[in-house]
């Protein structure tokens, strides 16, 4: 955003740093954003105030303590308080009452995402079991580089192409039809063909980012991946 042609900042608030909280603090004082980090542990705050723009000892489970930070004039507001659910609830709950415009909330289980879901979390993430799956879909074949999760039943990967695809164009390989995945990207060393065309050639290891439903990608890293 432009205000008089000067670029502004998004203004980011963290409400807890332990390791989910504390990587994402770091990733968006990296990306020269600001970013307020609020813990009620001080060895914490301490630790972030020389990577944080602002970092301040607090319970955000304080409705007034958050008024009186400014919360609500935040852009975007992670709640990646730890073990403690009753107080990452409650803390969503004052967020959402005082209108802070997105909310991203850290859920221990699934009952926990219901409660957040039901009083408005705007994204609810779940690092440890997003993690665990990323790492699962990766070593079961050598030919998955990443792994992102959409939604319960679809994601996007990163494939490396084997020797069945080598010199083959798309529309040879058919991907779509036969397994009914879409490649969005291929990737060659430092260039990227984005929405690639039906004739373009796959060499072995290009670089395939391909979306589609869960057991379509299984399909397609089965018979076509594995050599």
């Amino acid at each position: 955003m432009a205000i008089g042609g000067v670029a502004v900042k998004k203004q980011f608030a963290v409400i807890g740093l332990g390791r989910f909280g504390g990587s994402i603090c770091r990733s968006l004082s990296n990306n020269d954003m600001e970013v307020l980090a609020i813990d009620s542990d001080e060895d914490r705050v301490n630790e972030f105030s020389s990577i944080a723009t602002h970092a301040v000892i607090a319970d955000a489970t304080d409705e007034n303590v958050l008024k009186s930070l400014g919360v609500r004039n935040f852009d975007h507001v992670i709640v990646a308080i730890g073990d403690n659910i009753q107080a990452s609830i409650l803390t969503t709950l004052i967020l959402k009452e005082l209108g802070v415009a997105h909310i991203t909330v850290k859920a221990q289980n699934d009952y926990h995402e219901k409660v957040l879901r039901k009083i408005g979390a705007d994204r609810i993430v779940h690092p440890e079991r997003d993690m665990g799956q990323r790492i699962a879909h990766n070593i079961m074949s050598n030919n998955v580089l990443d792994y992102l999760e959409l939604s319960d039943e679809h994601s996007i990967v990163e494939l490396i192409a084997s020797k069945k695809m080598h010199d083959k164009t798309l529309i040879e390989l058919d991907v779509r039809a036969n397994y009914g995945c879409n490649v969005m990207a291929i990737k060659r060393s430092d260039d990227i063909v984005v929405s690639p065309q039906a004739t373009h050639t796959i060499l072995e290891g290009d670089i395939l980012i391909v979306i589609g439903a869960d057991a379509d990608i299984s399909r397609l890293e089965k018979h076509l991946l594995m050599d």
